[in-house]
């Protein structure tokens, strides 16, 4: 908890503590903590996004837990967090996707589309009456090469060749340090990446609750994995 000092500067957004703090973005970055680990990871050719589905009942659908979501045909994104903040940004972002090709009869960046998330999430942070979103993403996607970027809840865009989110980051990206390497194949990327999701925790990694999409330069789309496909690299 933080001292009584400062929790007089947690009351509203647009306030900065004395040491120039907005405790409303690191609450929202706390939550993307608390959520499920999600993987991203650029290899020779395209590009890959991993997502873990947390089923703490049997009663649970697996199904129902969507955790990868399809903005463009080239783009895809996954998240860790409020899943249900994920999708509002997912659906704008799919929004502008369209008109970008109906102003310009082509088919937007990656970097196009992760920009006008981030600058959304940007907005959130920098008025009343509302708050921020309490969600990371991971946008990834081929044009003229894979590409693979996080958003932050404070609106802030960086590129990787590897990433996480989630209550995995940080071993997950301790993993990737030492193991990633950029030549390679898709099938040594999503063993690899599936290597790295088990340094995360204790989780019960089974087909059906584990999601993978899988974008390449050759057919510039983005393809989830069959629980078969899914299966065959667990074994």
């Amino acid at each position: 908890m933080y001292p009584p000092a400062q929790q007089a500067y947690d009351r509203a957004i647009t306030v900065f503590s004395p040491d120039g703090r907005l405790f409303q973005v690191e609450y929202a970055k706390e939550a993307v903590k608390r959520g499920a680990t999600a993987i991203g990871m650029v290899f020779d050719g395209g590009v890959l996004l991993m997502a873990y589905k947390n089923a703490p009942s049997r009663l649970l659908v697996p199904e129902s837990m969507r955790k990868i979501f399809e903005i463009d045909k080239h783009i895809a994104a996954t998240a860790s967090g409020l899943i249900a903040d994920a999708r509002r940004l997912v659906d704008l972002a799919r929004l502008e996707s369209q008109r970008h090709r109906l102003a310009y009869s082509e088919a937007a960046s990656v970097e196009t589309i992760t920009k006008e998330l981030c600058d959304l999430m940007q907005v959130y942070t920098q008025y009343g009456g509302i708050r921020p979103f309490g969600v990371s993403l991971l946008v990834a996607g081929v044009d003229s090469e894979p590409r693979l970027y996080e958003a932050e809840p404070s609106g802030a865009l960086t590129g990787y060749l590897a990433d996480a989110i989630g209550s995995g980051k940080k071993e997950v990206e301790e993993f990737f340090e030492k193991e990633y390497k950029q030549n390679l194949s898709q099938d040594e990327a999503i063993s690899l990446a599936i290597k790295a999701l088990k340094k995360s925790g204790d989780l019960s990694i089974k087909p059906e609750t584990l999601e993978i999409g899988v974008a390449t330069m050759k057919k510039k789309e983005f393809a989830m994995l069959s629980q078969k496909e899914v299966e065959k690299y667990l074994k």
